[in-house]
């Protein structure tokens, strides 16, 4: 069993709390509300206005078909988004629970095999392998969590039909059938977490729409399944947010504001700032 699934986990992580962030969490427009639904009697009428929002906003008519092809309300995502609790804990605790001896161990084996990349990706962006590294092991396990198995597009669909978030959740909708139209996923890859978090990283669509790249050159940016893109592409975020190279990343240190950016829970960018000095032998 993983680190990652035996512990309560943020209601956002990652990139995806950081998407979240940039969201007033306000009660929406009295026209949005008006199309939005509690229950799901009216999802096949919001679906409807959705495909045409999509394709105004410049998604391509195959990904609108394709990525929205069958859907259905998931009550089941509704129960998981209400049965969010926020927790209250020491960093003591947090990383008592986060962070285990063989998470330490595989994070180091990680950075000995992958020790070309790592160094690649740094003389790109400026972002150590070593925080890169412990992001991967504290979102999922270095993947050995799966992230989650839900349709990505069902997911989003349901909570931007929802009235508690639906602006924010309609623009990763929107996002995640862009990826789909660009070719970087397919229908039946996307699949993830229950907020439509995407890979191991776990990047909500808009994230990956903004900071993927094609790390490994073969013409898709892959978070799913490409170690180099899904690193790099992490490394492309912290870049993006004043990543300085060959600065210390200690709380108080402007990189450490950086990281706030992946994840603005104290506990959580602690966690990522000392696990990544340990890995890095500090």
């Amino acid at each position: 069993m993983s680190c990652v699934s035996r512990v309560m986990r943020a209601p956002f992580a990652g990139a995806a709390a950081a998407a979240m962030a940039l969201y007033v969490l306000a009660a929406p427009s009295a026209a949005l509300a008006q199309a939005c639904g509690n229950t799901g009697a009216g999802f096949d009428a919001w679906l409807t206005g959705f495909k045409s929002r999509a394709a105004a906003a410049g998604v391509p008519a195959s990904a609108i078909g394709s990525g929205l092809a069958g859907l259905s309300y998931d009550p089941t995502v509704i129960s998981l988004d209400r049965g969010q609790r926020s927790f209250k804990l020491s960093f003591e605790q947090f990383y008592a629970r986060r962070v285990s001896s063989s998470l330490i161990s595989r994070g180091k084996s990680l950075m000995a095999s992958n020790a070309a990349l790592l160094k690649s990706i740094e003389q790109r962006y400026g972002v150590p392998g070593a925080v890169l590294i412990s992001i991967w092991g504290l979102e999922t396990n270095y993947a050995r969590s799966s992230g989650g198995s839900k349709s990505i597009t069902r997911s989003l669909a349901t909570l931007a039909y929802d009235c508690r978030r639906a602006k924010f959740f309609e623009n990763e909708l929107v996002n995640a059938l862009r990826i789909i139209g660009r070719g970087d996923m397919s229908v039946a890859e996307m699949r993830g977490g229950w907020a439509g978090e995407i890979g191991p990283m776990q990047f909500l669509p808009s994230s990956y729409v903004k900071y993927a790249v094609d790390f490994d050159g073969n013409g898709r940016r892959n978070l799913m399944n490409s170690v180099p893109d899904m690193l790099a592409s992490t490394a492309n975020y912290l870049k993006s947010y004043g990543w300085k190279p060959g600065q210390a990343w200690t709380p108080g240190a402007p990189n450490y504001g950086v990281i706030q950016q992946w994840n603005k829970a104290e506990v959580y960018a602690r966690t990522i700032a000392v696990m990544s000095a340990k890995l890095a032998g500090g």
